[in-house]
């Protein structure tokens, strides 16, 4: 329960340290319990969505249901996109590009890649609200899943002490890995219809092409390089459902 907790309060905003103060220590374990926060954050922007849409077009109301999200991770996830577009895209050598990734400025490489990641994103009120439903709802606790494994597959990129959160994520038990593959595929069991099921491998695919990519460049991953991969791996998932419902 205490790394549940945990979960939630490093992956929202929302005030669940009222309910109960966490050790430290759990903290280095919210990973695999990632995709469960996906079932709030994204039930949420569904909810929102659904309700939205009932007022207003559905291009506003898919406006709406992210500008949700954001408020309810405190925009966690994009500041992390923001930072590997910089220190990918500005960065020379390793510890060049992990100083840039750790300066709280946004650059250049930020900027214009979080325009084209929000300008893909809105694309997706092209779908029916239905569709675009359970799309959202099992694409936030899909690509939660699928990015969680960069733990057990590369080590961080830094010290410890020269973590922005001061966390160094332990690798997965055996429970914990089945924990994790419970909360990432229950949603796309119970909710997205077969027709879509191809596009879960759309981060798959992003997974193993950004692994690479961190291990060839920084020998690692940092926190940033998590939220980066999140938020990829689930524009591919979405963009996929879009092409395939279009042909």
């Amino acid at each position: 329960m205490d790394r549940i907790l945990a979960t939630l309060m490093f992956f929202t905003r929302l005030p669940f340290w009222r309910i109960k103060q966490v050790d430290a220590s759990h903290f280095k374990h919210v990973v695999p319990y990632w995709p469960l926060a996906g079932w709030l954050t994204g039930g949420i922007m569904v909810g929102v969505l659904w309700l939205a849409a009932q007022v207003m077009p559905l291009s506003g109301a898919w406006l709406v249901a992210i500008v949700a999200r954001l408020l309810i991770t405190g925009c966690l996830h994009e500041d992390g996109l923001a930072d590997f577009f910089d220190g990918m895209g500005g960065g020379v050598t390793r510890d060049n590009i992990l100083t840039i990734m750790k300066d709280s400025h946004i650059g250049t490489y930020g900027v214009i890649g979080l325009i084209i990641y929000f300008l893909l994103l809105t694309q997706m009120s092209a779908l029916p609200l239905s569709h675009l439903c359970a799309i959202v709802f099992v694409g936030d606790c899909w690509s939660k899943f699928v990015s969680s494994h960069i733990i057990n597959l590369l080590p961080y990129a830094r010290k410890e002490e020269e973590a922005k959160n001061k966390t160094i994520y332990q690798r997965m038990s055996a429970n914990e890995v089945l924990i994790n593959i419970i909360f990432g595929f229950l949603p796309v069991a119970l909710f997205l219809p077969l027709t879509y099921w191809w596009a879960l491998l759309a981060p798959v695919v992003v997974f193993i092409i950004l692994t690479w990519l961190m291990k060839r460049r920084i020998q690692g991953y940092t926190g940033d390089c998590c939220g980066a991969l999140f938020l990829i791996s689930e524009l591919s998932y979405l963009l996929t459902c879009l092409t395939v419902f279009n042909l």
